[in-house]
């Protein structure tokens, strides 16, 4: 005998139908997913990459010394030999532009770290502790109102000689640069920082932290630093752009490294007094520069975007 009703389709379970056998929604998963529709940020990714690249594996593939002097070769145009050039000793400007670029990455990666470091320290003890947020907060309106360049130039003369004597003249002006850029730009997201961390210390989930005894560096931790890291991301893109731009400048002025030892702005510096002559010697150091700057912008607006539950909805 056959049954009066059929097994309908809708009363087998889920995952035998098949209906819900995509992976579970993720906020990384997410925020991928947001971060793609920026066509810019992910052009932008993909030209940084192969900035990086060209910086990193450069030397593997153009195996030109970048401080072989070849006075024969002096100002030489845009070559099969010299891509990029020579400058007035001969030395190959793409040798020493992958090389400098190295240098000018190294210099904003660090100091982009120290400046995130110390402003979300800043940012979480200030916003956390209210007896500490007026301190912290008047020192943080202290030095946003030191001149950062006239500052900068200061500082670098002063400590230039005795650092160079310690560490040497590459390692010394190095660790002076990343230093004073990191400890100059640390104020924006420390006011950032606090700001989000004065809003989610009144949320539900920190006042049961707090109800149950959990301690404040254990809520700072767990709960509170967590929960800070997207608009702190989005800062340090603009924070490393900031420090190329501010190592160039410092470069350009002839207080960055030595000739010897070539970065992306000191290139523009040796190359500015032959503009006339050869042009590639400032064209190509501050093509990577602005292309550079541009891309982390580009990625910072991108992440921005991603980060945001708004727009991610």
């Amino acid at each position: 005998m056959k049954p009066l009703f059929r097994t309908s389709r809708s009363l087998t379970r889920p995952e035998e139908s098949g209906e819900f056998s995509a992976s579970p929604r993720t906020l990384s998963g997410d925020a991928w997913r947001q971060f793609r529709k920026h066509k810019l940020a992910m052009g932008s990714m993909g030209v940084l990459l192969l900035v990086v690249l060209l910086v990193l594996a450069g030397p593997l593939i153009w195996h030109t010394d970048p401080e072989y002097i070849d006075i024969i070769a002096a100002y030489s145009g845009m070559t099969a030999e010299h891509p990029f050039g020579t400058d007035n000793l001969g030395r190959d400007t793409l040798a020493r532009t992958i090389w400098g670029g190295r240098v000018s990455l190294a210099i904003g990666l660090t100091a982009m770290i120290i400046a995130m470091s110390v402003g979300t320290l800043v940012g979480c003890v200030a916003g956390y502790f209210r007896r500490l947020d007026g301190l912290l907060m008047r020192i943080t309106d202290m030095f946003l109102s030191l001149p950062t360049l006239p500052l900068l130039l200061v500082i670098t003369l002063l400590f230039r000689e005795p650092l160079r004597k310690a560490f040497g003249p590459e390692v010394g002006i190095f660790v002076l640069i990343v230093v004073v850029i990191g400890m100059l730009g640390w104020m924006p997201t420390a006011r950032l920082v606090r700001g989000e961390v004065l809003t989610i210390k009144e949320r539900e989930f920190v006042s049961a932290a707090l109800s149950i005894g959990s301690d404040d560096r254990v809520i700072l931790r767990s709960h509170i630093l967590p929960n800070v890291l997207s608009p702190v991301i989005v800062a340090a893109s603009f924070s490393m752009a900031g420090a190329i731009i501010t190592e160039s400048a410092l470069s350009f002025l002839g207080l960055g490294f030595p000739p010897d030892f070539p970065t992306w702005g000191r290139l523009l510096f040796d190359g500015k007094d032959y503009l006339t002559l050869t042009p590639a010697l400032v064209f190509w150091p501050g093509l990577m520069i602005s292309l550079t700057v541009l891309c982390i912008n580009f990625i910072g607006d991108g992440l921005r975007d991603a980060l945001d539950p708004q727009l991610r909805k």
